[in-house]
């Protein structure tokens, strides 16, 4: 089953950073969307941030907006979110997956791999 990968969460501080990464090692990630997407214990997942295929369309949830920002390297086969300012509300596994287009609806959304688990705590 085809499947992308999720990388670099982590325990951090509020206030700190951290950058996550999602690639694929067994397709090719520049012929999709990649949305990165959140789920917090007990809640659902919802879509945080969404990547055009060619990269040149970007979209924030609000609460992310000035805080994240996403990107990717068709060459590496990688997407990012470089996550900012981080709150205690950014806890939460992350999940990036694969569509034609971006939207924030997580059924049209394929690939799911399982997720990296990001801690904002002091």
């Amino acid at each position: 089953q085809l499947q992308v990968e999720e990388s670099g969460g982590g325990l951090v501080q509020p206030g700190g950073s951290l950058r996550l990464s999602c690639t694929a090692s067994e397709f090719t990630l520049k012929h999709y969307a990649i949305g990165w997407f959140r789920q917090a214990p007990g809640k659902e997942r919802e879509g945080i941030s969404c990547i055009s295929s060619s990269g040149g369309s970007t979209d924030y949830t609000d609460s992310v907006k000035g805080r994240f920002s996403i990107s990717r390297d068709n060459t590496k086969n990688t997407v990012y979110l470089q996550m900012s300012s981080l709150k205690p509300e950014d806890t939460g596994r992350y999940y990036c997956g694969a569509d034609l287009r971006c939207s924030w609806d997580t059924s049209e959304f394929g690939y799911w791999g399982q997720g990296t688990q990001v801690t904002v705590s002091s």
